[in-house]
């Protein structure tokens, strides 16, 4: 695996590599490194070397550093000089290029190879609003909304929606969905099917647009998805569904809809649910839920982002009911 330094002026590194921890999980081989103003280069370029050397010896190396010709990148680039053949400097680090870093070194063994696929990320992500403040050639154009209307009884693929994540967060879409999921299982649609944030417009609007960059965000009732998942003209999508609480998606099977497999991310605490453990919360109706679900043949993975290890649904289940029965 490719290995990465993180190097900023003052703390900006760590501060950055906590943030990415949150929204993409704990992660091997990556390594913040500070410039602080009571230091010179020599104990800079010391500091880098440290963290290269925690490495393993064939690591190809990515330093992501915050600024073009400051000292973080003179030092790093002293030190790529002697492997340009395989090592990378990206700089103008942000949170998307992190991001996108961590993702593509899961399928991408070469250092040079994941600074190329970052640049687009890293740009992507820096966005106005107003929108109509953005320079027209720097406005990002959608290219996947539909264009016209597709006639009713038109077989599109095989007909069928490919559900590349169907994910219970009563967060909806945020960071880890946004990033860490997203890029995880590549769809092209987000659907959050609440008929609660439905009505909320507010809600509706913040989350669509939310979306990331090349991905459409939809927000619909219970019953729309019900009948979208049934229209042919739907065929070859990639959709990720989120949805609120388990009591939706049983409402979602229950009209018809088929779910083999359920991601938990987070259940938020409220009146009358007991904590499970620190992003879960559930009440009895809650249990009784997932209970329906695995007579259904439901499965659960049980995890924030995908590089978190899945926990037990049988001893998630079994500590709400004890704590449900002290309460």
């Amino acid at each position: 695996m490719v290995g990465i330094v993180i190097a900023s002026h003052g703390k900006f590194s760590e501060g950055i590599m906590q943030s990415g921890s949150m929204i993409f999980g704990e992660q091997e081989k990556v390594q913040a490194v500070t410039f602080m103003p009571n230091e010179g280069p020599d104990d800079l370029k010391a500091h880098l070397e440290a963290a290269i050397a925690t490495f393993d010896d064939d690591d190809e190396v990515l330093f992501l550093v915050d600024l073009w010709g400051g000292s973080p990148f003179n030092q790093a680039n002293g030190l790529f000089e002697a492997h340009k053949d395989k090592w990378a400097i990206v700089t103008g680090l942000n949170l998307p290029m992190l991001i996108e870093a961590y993702a593509a070194r899961l399928s991408i063994d070469s250092a040079q190879e994941i600074a190329a696929s970052i640049l687009g990320e890293a740009k992507g992500g820096v966005k106005i609003k107003p929108e109509d403040l953005a320079p027209k050639e720097a406005a990002v154009v959608a290219t996947n909304k539909p264009t016209g209307s597709i006639p009713e009884g038109t077989v599109i693929g095989d007909g069928k929606i490919d559900y590349v994540l169907t994910r219970i967060d009563s967060r909806l879409l945020h960071g880890q969905v946004a990033t860490a999921w997203s890029k995880s299982v590549k769809p092209d649609r987000i659907i959050v099917v609440s008929d609660n944030v439905a009505k909320d417009t507010l809600r509706k609007n913040l989350i669509e647009q939310a979306s990331p960059p090349g991905i459409v965000a939809h927000v619909v009732p219970i019953a729309k998805m019900i009948e979208v998942s049934k229209d042919p003209r739907f065929g070859g999508m990639k959709a990720l569904l989120l949805f609120e609480s388990p009591e939706d998606v049983l409402t979602a099977m229950n009209g018809g809809m088929n779910f083999s497999e359920i991601n938990l991310g987070s259940m938020a605490h409220s009146v009358g649910k007991v904590v499970v453990n620190n992003v879960l919360s559930m009440g009895q109706e809650d249990v009784d839920t997932f209970e329906k679900l695995e007579d259904k043949g439901v499965t659960f993975d049980v995890r924030k982002v995908p590089n978190d290890s899945k926990d037990n649904m049988a001893n998630i289940l079994k500590k709400a009911k004890a704590e449900l029965a002290k309460a």
